[in-house]
């Protein structure tokens, strides 16, 4: 299996490897672009019009539990397995996950969580994702070119998956800290959730770390690990001690185990049915919100 490797790398390396040739069964690059539909982008498409060369599609609605009602819910061993093999990626493959959001990363995480949630440690995140690509002025292409199917095997590290039970019962025991990744308004009840039938809210004691504190709003790169360790101090989270995330439908819940990561605290937990789950079967007390709440 390849070896463990840095959570973040930098556009200018990526293209230096681009350059070379470097890409290949060694190197592949995964576009991971994932949007709420209500920004009504089209993630495959846009993909397909232009992307880092040598780039592959990674769909987290493709390689999910599609017998879940909760959307882009973790697949089997066998499932990710399979589907991560057909994009030319094996046990010795070094795997690059980017996106195109705005923000500068949105579903990378998500998907280097899963790499990794999975036993392949090879994994990073390209830091600042395509906007800061594009800005660097590094070459895009619209041509495609299928990898050459490999074999990947795969363990699953289910410790480091929570279900709606094991919060439930976190509630009780307050033996980990439960740290949300979604806006403010929508931790606090008074912005809407973009899934109709889900009011927002938060799981009680649960704490508030919007996912784009983590990025710097102009370049989309990841803030410096001093800063990381500040905002998660003055957020009440005690790094010391191990926590799990969430969100609204466990992807940018991710952010928040990446920034863990690289303060050194690796393998964050995250509850993957995340908010969306937690409203629709949470009794109305622990759904916490200054707005409408979950009605008895």
């Amino acid at each position: 299996m390849a070896a463990q490797a840095r959570a973040l790398v930098a556009a200018r390396w990526l293209a230096d490897a681009v350059k070379s040739n470097r890409v290949g069964p060694n190197l592949r690059i995964l576009d991971a672009s994932w949007y709420l539909p209500k920004l009504k982008r089209n993630p495959r498409a846009e993909f397909e019009k232009t992307h880092i060369p040598g780039a592959s599609f990674f769909d987290i609605d493709e390689c999910c539990d599609k017998s879940s009602k909760f959307d882009h819910m973790l697949p089997t061993k066998g499932e990710f397995a399979d589907y991560v093999g057909d994009l030319g990626i094996g046990n010795n493959t070094h795997v690059v996950v980017y996106d195109a959001s705005d923000f500068g990363s949105f579903a990378a995480p998500r998907v280097w969580w899963m790499f990794r949630v999975f036993g392949h440690n090879s994994v990073s995140v390209l830091d600042g994702g395509f906007k800061n690509w594009l800005k660097e002025g590094h070459a895009v292409t619209e041509q495609y070119s299928k990898p050459e199917r490999a074999e990947l095997k795969v363990s699953l590290d289910k410790s480091w998956v929570k279900t709606y039970e094991d919060v439930l019962n976190n509630i009780k025991t307050n033996a980990f800290q439960v740290v949300d990744a979604r806006a403010n308004g929508r931790f606090r009840g008074v912005e809407p959730e973009p899934r109709e039938n889900i009011e927002p809210g938060h799981i009680p004691g649960s704490i508030n770390m919007p996912f784009p504190s983590f990025l710097d709003s102009t370049s989309g790169l990841e803030r410096p690990v001093e800063e990381l360790k500040k905002l998660f101090q003055q957020a009440g989270v005690d790094m010391q001690k191990p926590f799990w995330v969430t969100c609204g439908s466990g992807v940018t819940a991710c952010h928040i185990a990446l920034a863990a990561h690289l303060c050194g605290h690796p393998g964050v937990c995250l509850y993957d049915g995340a908010w969306a789950e937690w409203f629709i079967k949470a009794a109305p007390e622990h759904v916490i919100s200054e707005g409408k709440g979950k009605q008895p």
